[in-house]
C-alpha cells in the first residue's frame, strides 16, 4: 500500500509538471470567481506584488523609480502569475488603477490585462509621502461614485487596503470589496 500510494503520488506531480501546472491554475481561477461572486463584489483590490524591504528610502522620489522600493523577480512572476489567474477567472475588468508608486503601476503592467491609469487614491500614504486623510479621501470618493455593476482592479499598498477595508493582505495579495455594502473578503491561494 504504502508503495501505491508514492507511486500515485509521484504520478501526479509528473502530471502537474507535464502540464505546467494548469489544474492549479484552474482552481486559482475558480476560487477568485466564487469568491468574487460571494459579496458581489465590484472592486479587486491588489497589494503591489513582491518588492523586498519595508517602506521607502529616505531619498524617495515619485518620479525617480531608482529612489524607490521596486519588485524584484520573484514579485514580478508572481504579477504575471495573479494577471494569468484572473484572466482565466472569467472576472471581466472594466477599469485598472494604480498608485502611483514605480512597484504599483509595474505590477499593474505585468499584469497584462489591459491599460491602466494612476489614480492618487491609491498611493500610499506610509511615511508620510502623501497625506493620509486626501487619499483616503479621494479613494471613498471614487468608490461613493461607482455603479456597482462594472468591476474595478486597483493596485495599491497595504496601508491603503487597510485602512478601507480592515484586511492586510500580502504582496500580490487580492481583497475584494463591495462599495455598497462595504463587504471585503480576502483571496487566499
Amino acid at each position: 500500500m504504502q508503495i501505491f500510494n508514492r507511486l500515485s503520488t509521484a504520478i501526479l506531480i509528473c502530471l502537474l509538471v507535464i502540464s505546467g501546472g494548469a489544474g492549479l491554475g484552474t482552481a486559482h481561477a475558480n476560487t477568485l470567481k466564487h469568491e468574487r461572486e460571494s459579496i458581489h463584489a465590484n472592486i479587486v483590490f491588489m497589494r503591489h506584488a513582491l518588492a523586498p524591504g519595508f517602506g521607502d528610502p529616505a531619498r524617495f522620489d515619485i518620479t525617480d523609480c531608482n529612489s524607490q522600493r521596486n519588485l524584484d523577480a520573484a514579485g514580478r512572476r508572481q504579477a504575471r502569475q495573479a494577471g494569468a489567474a484572473l484572466a482565466r477567472s472569467g472576472i471581466e475588468i472594466y477599469q485598472i488603477l494604480s498608485s502611483r508608486w514605480c512597484r504599483c503601476t509595474e505590477t499593474a503592467a505585468l499584469l497584462e490585462l489591459g491599460a491602466f491609469t494612476t489614480f492618487d487614491g491609491l498611493n500610499s500614504f506610509y511615511g508620510g509621502h502623501v497625506d493620509r486623510e486626501e487619499t483616503l479621501f479621494l479613494l471613498r470618493q471614487k468608490l461613493d461614485s461607482m455603479d456597482g455593476a462594472q468591476v474595478v482592479l486597483m493596485v495599491t499598498h497595504q496601508v491603503v487596503i487597510s485602512a478601507i477595508t480592515g484586511i492586510s493582505p500580502p504582496s500580490g495579495g487580492l481583497v475584494f470589496y463591495n462599495s455598497k455594502t462595504q463587504q471585503s473578503k480576502q483571496v487566499r491561494w
